[in-house]
């Protein structure tokens, strides 16, 4: 590449290699029409137009022009690729102002509001929307969600998880290790109107609204050895039904095997009519989660399973046609069951429990 004349008669000498990207660049359909226009200056002026024919030519200006012309003979090819970084008009915010909105939004809101918005906090500081959202990014912090949790006061925590996790992980010799509970209150829901199915760019759509066709809970037992569920769906979930549900647990497990039942502290659970069933079958034992920890027990993540792909987008026009729904769930689980896994290592659990206790009794 040579360069000669003066500044009002610049003349460019490309070699076959950059005529050849520069070409390129016009023709690809795809590339940014900065690039273009800029390839277009450095092909025209090669070509030996003057300043006035390229201005019109790339509808630029004289001053862009000469930019290009510049950086091309100064960078070569490159340059005309890349945008040089340039400072901004508005001066940066100060450390002082950053820590402001970091401590106003760690703190309470004025007045009766539960949490800050980006509006309300530049208000509140004095300065832009997006300069409270650029903090926000990086701090990590995201005042518009919340978190939810229970940490369990059970003064048994750590025994009652141990041994529960005892159970999953080294379950006893000839016994079979059952997490039973119900999910209650299932409602047969059918949508106001049909809904329209998945296309490109949309998502399947379904009404806000719906009809309540009535309930039914189901009653299930989770063998976390290999997975099979035995379930049962019924009216209501009083201590009758769920002895009802024992009965066909007990019927449906070999004889011989001892039962290691691991169920929440809900009522039914509880009730003197359930103790006595226990005194008449001495092969059960009942571990019991600890308070505010149902989390622990294994069905839960079948129930919830269940919900997702099953329920939450299901439309039933009666309780018939809601339990053979939860029916076939059931048979397709047990067609192909998959044992249970523990993962957690029970100190870790421990452990985070008593920092959030201890976190709670510092703040509060």
């Amino acid at each position: 590449m040579r360069i000669w004349g003066m500044r009002r008669a610049i003349k460019i000498d490309l070699t076959e290699a950059d005529r050849r990207s520069l070409t390129a660049i016009v023709t690809n359909r795809n590339s940014p029409q900065k690039h273009v226009w800029r390839a277009h200056i450095v092909l025209l002026t090669a070509d030996g137009c003057g300043t006035m024919e390229l201005t019109r030519c790339t509808g630029t200006s004289k001053t862009s022009v000469r930019r290009w012309q510049d950086r091309f003979l100064a960078e070569g090819l490159p340059s005309l690729l890349r945008d040089k970084t340039r400072p901004s008009r508005i001066p940066p915010l100060g450390a002082a102002v950053e820590a402001r909105v970091v401590a106003a939004t760690q703190t309470a809101t004025a007045g009766e509001t539960t949490h800050w918005t980006s509006e309300a906090m530049a208000r509140h500081i004095g300065i832009s929307v997006s300069s409270v959202q650029r903090i926000w990014r990086k701090h990590g912090l995201q005042p518009h969600k919340v978190s939810v949790f229970k940490l369990s006061n059970d003064p048994l925590f750590a025994e009652k998880l141990v041994d529960i996790v005892g159970l999953y992980v080294n379950p006893p010799e000839h016994a079979v290790v059952l997490s039973i509970d119900e999910k209650s209150q299932i409602q047969a829901l059918d949508r106001t109107q049909p809904g329209l199915p998945m296309k490109n760019g949309r998502c399947g759509t379904m009404t806000h609204d719906y009809k309540r066709n009535g309930t039914t809970t189901l009653f299930a037992a989770l063998n976390v050895l290999d997975g099979s569920v035995i379930g049962r769906c019924m009216q209501r979930h009083r201590h009758e039904e769920f002895i009802r549900f024992l009965q066909v647990t007990e019927a449906a497990v070999a004889k011989g095997q001892a039962i290691h039942a691991i169920v929440d502290n809900y009522a039914t659970h509880k009730h003197p009519k359930v103790r006595e069933w226990l005194t008449r079958h001495p092969r059960w034992t009942f571990h019991f989660t600890p308070t505010s920890a149902s989390w622990l027990n294994a069905v839960e993540g079948y129930f919830a399973k269940l919900t997702k792909r099953r329920l939450k987008r299901g439309a039933f026009r009666s309780v018939v046609e809601l339990q053979a729904a939860i029916k076939r769930f059931l048979a397709e689980t047990n067609a192909d069951p998959r044992p249970f896994r523990w993962t957690k290592d029970p100190a870790k659990i421990i452990a985070a429990v008593k920092r959030g206790h201890q976190v709670l009794d510092s703040i509060h």
